[in-house]
């Protein structure tokens, strides 16, 4: 007898855990948008990649408004020294997207078609928390009109404002 035919299948000896993103994907259209934000804030469904990666944290989930957290680490930063404004305009691409995910029914989505971003303050480790607050300004059939500001913590200080229009999209 050799190895081979006494070792067990892959699928017997470790468990098989589903992609984070693969979940999120196959549950998100079975909720309504709030309560899929919810879900995750609670811990009931795991953090989307990119949250992971950034390091963003959900903070408050209402009809048209969330408000997420993330502290600057030294990952974030570009090669002058503070944070890359694409980390800050992600952040706020998702807090906007967010802000309209709240509003949804179940089996819809949606997709960013533009984001306008204005930087007022450079972002560094010395910033500390950074919170961004995404609010829905209006909601059409298919688009909708979203602004996110993004505040130092610790001091209130405006860093940047972005505005968006996104598309709604049915899910298959």
């Amino acid at each position: 007898m050799t190895a081979l035919d006494t070792a067990r299948p892959a699928y017997l000896t470790s468990p098989i855990t589903e992609p984070a993103a693969f979940k999120l994907a196959r549950l998100a259209p079975t909720y309504d948008g709030i309560a899929f934000l919810t879900a995750i804030k609670d811990g009931e469904l795991p953090p989307p990649p990119i949250a992971e990666l950034l390091g963003f944290e959900i903070r408050d989930v209402e009809r048209g408004r969330v408000t997420f957290a993330m502290r600057p680490e030294e990952k974030h930063y570009n090669p002058i020294g503070m944070v890359h404004g694409g980390v800050t305009a992600t952040l706020l691409d998702t807090v906007m997207g967010c802000a309209l995910q709240t509003t949804l029914d179940a089996g819809f989505g949606y997709s960013t078609a533009d984001i306008q971003v204005r930087y007022v303050r450079p972002v560094t480790l010395q910033t500390g928390t950074v919170i961004a607050e995404g609010t829905l300004l209006h909601r059409g059939r298919r688009t909708a009109v979203a602004e996110a500001k993004l505040y130092d913590e610790q001091l209130g200080r405006l860093l940047a404002t972005a505005t968006s229009t996104l598309l709604t999209v049915e899910k298959p």
